[in-house]
């Protein structure tokens, strides 16, 4: 050691006092930090208070009891440099008291530049470009879910239900109070939060999880009070605790929305009229941790337009839900991914059967809802439960004898119920099994179905592995018989700057989830792996970036064939700027076997293989111009066939007010090669009386949208959203489907299987939310859409006879609905 002492003094030009003043320094630094680091890594706890005072949701926190509150702060950072201390010019302090009703918070956010604190208006559960402040919320302190309640800049509110395996859920809304205030010293936020928004045991002593959030939107930092650290796999586990709060009660969770709705419809084929509806949706606490929601009279009008695409692959369309009972709270109902809820209230489950003289004059493309209801909720020692059901009504298509102009009436759908529960028992805070069952039964004579499945997700108590997976069983009914499988399982590591996943699953053929899920390829088993490289802190160049390699490879089960492969890269990066770059190469170097585009049973068509790029650039949002750019190359091994499109997508905030978004999306396959019809040979003496026709053909997509507000205040908004769309096919020549999967001329079909789908949609609203939980909204809607085999390929034109369509509909709405709190009522009266 003296030895060393002596090289390292005379190399460095130390004396030997000052030597050891140079190591005592770096042993306090170095103490400093291990201490620090272990600091962050603890919890830490925040103590509130009991008040009977009158606290005032205004923003100015002049109320002397906040200064007798305890404090939370030395916030950290979340990202992009994680674990650092939030600057001393971004100062965050953040109280908490509580009464018999509700939980405030109060919190003063320091900034060296108020005038630069971002605070674009805009709607609920929209942060826009605005600084936020978020406060996360686990009255069970289990670490398994948190009501998160968010407050930007502009005053508007967010919330959603967190958890680690769905994240966060922003169609879950709860009623509460805030107000935001812009001060020379930076803003400050105030809120209240009744407990009828909150789940919580009925102890008298409660303990809470609890966090604090805040992002500073110019420098894109976000920081937490207790530090969460983004090494490991998990969010809601890295919370603080609340205590303090005693003696409190759940309150009865009664609410009632009642509504009203008014409807004009309008087009060339009938005359105007109005519908006026009325209903009740209705949300109660059945107990602590349970929540029963009802529709009693299911009102849909106002949802937003389905993006309808031309579809010339062999499977349906999935639609996103836009209902709101069906996407609130449903969590729970997306364990093993089973619930496809756009099959409730979808389209009928049978055609009408039609004689040769026959034709469908009314088919509804849709089956109404009667009624739905759901329970959920989890209870303290974990177990959580999930109760779905639905009931829709019976459906008749209308049916016209073409000789004598008769008339009758077909069932084709029937009185039908659709039930899904589900049982999901988490332990250790971060791993589960659940139980899950959906059921549809059809009254009469039709087809049932029934799923049942376990999936699990397990993690090591330190959130570094996980494993995951579940095994399905489905059931059909004596009307078809059948029964199948599916089965997957994986292994991942799920912290660090590397990472990893392997895993496989299983289809057999007759495993059928379409009743109430969706589901598209069967008899199929895969193996498919990944590795991933991030970085955990800021460089000279990026604040994050993530490289990433995946591979996937699915086999037909009986023959063993290639039905699918797939190699790619992605690399993923914001820079120091703040703007977005992400590239990737995906590859398929192997030859595939489709048994789907075929059409027909044992059938398959080869595809070949193929090499791709793209590139993704978002310049910072942050600034008043941004643009989104996104081309895209593909090349197959086969003589002229090609992929490539580009969208673009510039954006203009012309004030915190005022803001539009265009969206222009290109994409063109040339010498694509796909089915168009099954041909029956006239020729008896063929050796085979039916061809499987495919095209080569042309595909082309333009897609136009634009999205733009002009938002009064935090409550009032004026929205616009409109799309245009246009896909077509054409088929420059056709071609026979051999035995061996390969394709080959074939001149014999001469009828003109071309495509040409388009449509405009267009909504334009206004949105007041005149009190807490209750919204008026005036909806004007058209839309237009038409099929046909002739193209026409110039686009004015195809947009001008689109809009002057006799199909153009016209729809006008106004919609009231009103929150009533039974607890506000009790007060009143």
């Amino acid at each position: 050691m003296d030895l060393y002492r002596k090289h390292y003094c005379k190399s460095n030009g130390f004396t030997h006092q000052s030597f050891y003043n140079h190591c005592m320094k770096n042993l306090f630094l170095f103490c400093f930090i291990t201490f620090s680091f272990i600091g962050y890594s603890q919890k830490k706890t925040l103590q509130t208070k009991f008040i009977s005072e009158k606290i005032e949701i205004d923003g100015k926190l002049n109320e002397a009891i906040w200064n007798s509150a305890a404090v939370a702060g030395d916030f950290i950072t979340f990202e992009p440099d994680n674990g650092k201390p939030i600057p001393e010019n971004k100062k965050s302090e953040v109280r908490v008291l509580y009464d018999n009703d509700a939980i405030y918070i109060g919190a003063m956010l320091h900034d060296e530049n108020p005038d630069k604190i971002l605070r674009e208006i805009t709607q609920r559960d929209d942060f826009g470009t605005s600084d936020i402040f978020g406060v996360f919320i686990n009255g069970f302190n289990d670490g398994q879910q948190d009501f998160q309640f968010f407050v930007n800049a502009a005053d508007g509110q967010a919330d959603c239900i967190t958890t680690d395996s769905n994240g966060e859920d922003y169609s879950w809304d709860a009623v509460w109070e805030s107000k935001a205030v812009i001060t020379d010293k930076g803003w400050v936020v105030e809120m209240r939060i009744p407990y009828a928004a909150l789940r919580f045991s009925a102890e008298n002593k409660q303990t809470w999880g609890l966090n604090f959030f805040r992002e500073v939107r110019r420098d894109r930092y976000k920081y937490s009070w207790n530090f969460i650290d983004s090494k490991l796999g998990t969010f809601t586990q890295q919370n603080g605790t609340l205590e303090g709060i005693e003696n409190i009660k759940p309150p009865v969770r009664l609410f009632l929305l009642p509504y009203s709705s008014f409807y004009v419809n309008a087009n060339a084929k009938q005359k105007t009229y109005g519908t006026l509806k009325g209903g009740l949706d209705l949300k109660y606490g059945i107990n602590d941790a349970f929540t029963l929601d009802m529709i009693l009279i299911p009102d849909f009008g106002q949802t937003k337009f389905d993006d309808q695409i031309l579809n010339l692959g062999p499977f349906e369309q999935q639609f996103n839900e836009n209902r709101p009972f069906f996407t609130e709270g449903t969590d729970l109902f997306s364990k093993g991914n089973l619930l496809y809820s756009r099959r409730i209230g979808g389209s009928p489950s049978t055609r009408p059967n039609l004689a040769t003289n026959e034709v469908v004059d009314a088919s509804p493309a849709t089956v109404n809802l009667i009624n739905a209801f759901k329970i959920s909720g989890r209870t303290k020692g974990g177990l959580g439960v999930g109760i779905l059901n639905a009931v829709t009504e019976k459906t008749t298509a209308s049916i016209r004898n073409t000789e004598t102009g008769a008339r009758r009436e077909e069932l084709i759908e029937p009185l039908a119920n659709y039930n899904v529960l589900v049982l999901d028992q988490r332990f250790r805070k971060n791993s589960s099994v659940a139980f899950i069952n959906t059921n549809v039964t059809r009254n009469g004579n039709f087809r049932d179905g029934n799923v049942t499945a376990l999936a699990w997700d397990l993690n090591t108590k330190k959130n570094t592995y996980n494993l995951a997976g579940d095994f399905k069983y489905s059931y059909i009914n004596t009307t078809e018989d059948k029964k199948g499988i599916n089965s997957q399982l994986n292994f991942s590591e799920t912290s660090g700057k590397y990472r990893y996943g392997i895993g496989a699953d299983i289809m057999t053929k007759d495993f059928d989830n379409n009743d109430l899920g969706i589901n598209f390829q069967t008899n199929y088993y895969s193996v498919y792996g990944n590795a991933s490289y991030r970085i955990l802190n800021p460089t000279k160049y990026f604040n994050s970036f993530n490289a990433r390699i995946n591979g996937y490879t699915q086999f037909q089960k009986e023959t063993g064939k290639i039905q699918s492969n797939n190699l790619n890269i992605q690399i993923n990066s914001d820079t120091k700027k703040n703007h977005y770059i992400g590239f990737g190469i995906n590859s398929n170097p192997l030859e595939s076997y489709d048994y789907y585009e075929p059409r027909a049973e044992n059938r398959f068509v080869i595809i070949p293989e193929r090499v791709g790029g793209f590139l993704y650039v978002s310049s910072n949002y942050n600034n008043r111009f941004a643009i989104d750019l996104n081309p895209s190359y593909t090349v197959f091994n086969e003589k002229g066939r090609e992929n490539y499109g580009f969208a673009i997508g510039p954006r203009y905030r012309f004030s915190d007010k005022l803001s539009l978004n265009y969206n222009f999306n290109f994409f063109r396959q040339n010498n694509n090669k796909g089915y168009i019809d099954t041909y029956i040979n006239p020729d008896p003496s063929s050796n085979s009386n039916q061809t499987i026709v495919f095209a080569n053909r042309n595909v082309v997509t333009y897609s136009n949208t634009l999205s733009g507000k002009y938002a009064l205040n935090s409550q009032m908004t004026f929205n616009v959203a409109m799309r245009h769309y246009w896909s077509y096919a054409e088929n420059k020549n056709t071609l026979s489907l051999e035995q061996n999967g390969r394709l080959t001329d074939f001149k014999d079909y001469t009828a003109n299987k071309n495509s040409s789908f388009y449509s405009w949609n267009a909504d334009l609203s206004y949105t007041w939310w005149f009190a807490p939980g209750s919204q008026l909204t005036v909806l004007y809607r058209n839309n237009a859409g038409a099929f046909e085999r002739n193209i026409n390929k110039e686009f004015n034109s195809n947009v001008t006879r689109l809009l002057n369509n006799d199909a153009l509909s016209h729809v006008f709405s106004i919609s009231m609905r009103y929150f009533i709190d039974y607890n506000q009522v009790k007060n009143t009266f």
